[in-house]
C-alpha cells in the first residue's frame, strides 16, 4: 500500500489540529499556569493546546491507516466570503451591537455555500442569536450592547 500524504484528508486535518494546539501552547508559554482550583491565564490555552495536539496525533494516525483522499475542489467563494464575514462581524460589533453583528455573520457565512436557503438561514440566525445572547450576554455577563443606541 502506497501512502500519498499530499491528498490524505485525515493526515492534513491532524496536522491542522496539532499545529493549532502547538501554536496555542507557544503563545501561552510565559503565562502563569496556576492550579486546577486557581487557574491562571495560561491554564486554559495550555490544556486545550495539549488536547488539540493529542487529538491531532490521533487523527493523523487514523489518516495513515485509512488513507482517504481529499474530495472536491477549493471554493474561492468560501475562501473570500468567510474571512470577510468575520471582519464584518468585528466592525458591526462596534457600530451596531451584538445582535446585528451576529445576524450579519450568520447570513454572510451561509452565503458562502451553494445551498443558501433564506428561511433556513433566518431560523438558524434566530436560534443562534437567542442562544448566544443567553450564553454570552446573560450567562457570562459580557458587556456587549445587544443593539447599539437602544440602551
Amino acid at each position: 500500500m502506497k501512502l500519498d500524504l499530499s491528498s490524505n484528508k485525515d493526515f492534513w486535518a491532524g496536522i491542522m489540529f496539532a499545529g493549532t494546539g502547538a501554536g496555542a501552547m507557544f503563545v501561552a508559554r510565559n503565562y502563569p499556569f496556576g492550579t486546577s482550583l486557581h487557574m491562571g491565564p495560561g491554564y486554559f490555552p495550555m490544556v486545550l493546546g495539549g488536547i488539540l495536539i493529542a487529538f491531532g496525533i490521533y487523527v493523523m494516525l487514523r489518516g495513515l491507516r485509512k488513507n482517504e483522499k481529499i474530495q472536491g475542489n477549493w471554493s474561492i467563494r468560501a475562501l473570500v466570503i468567510l474571512p470577510l464575514s468575520i471582519v464584518i462581524f468585528g466592525v458591526l460589533m462596534e457600530l451596531a451591537g451584538f445582535i446585528p453583528a451576529l445576524a450579519a455573520l450568520v447570513f454572510i457565512s451561509a452565503a458562502s455555500g451553494r445551498e443558501f436557503r433564506f428561511v433556513e438561514v433566518l431560523l438558524l440566525t434566530l436560534f443562534l442569536g437567542a442562544l448566544s445572547v443567553a450564553l454570552f450576554i446573560w450567562g457570562l455577563g459580557l458587556p456587549y450592547p445587544l443593539i447599539k443606541g437602544l440602551a
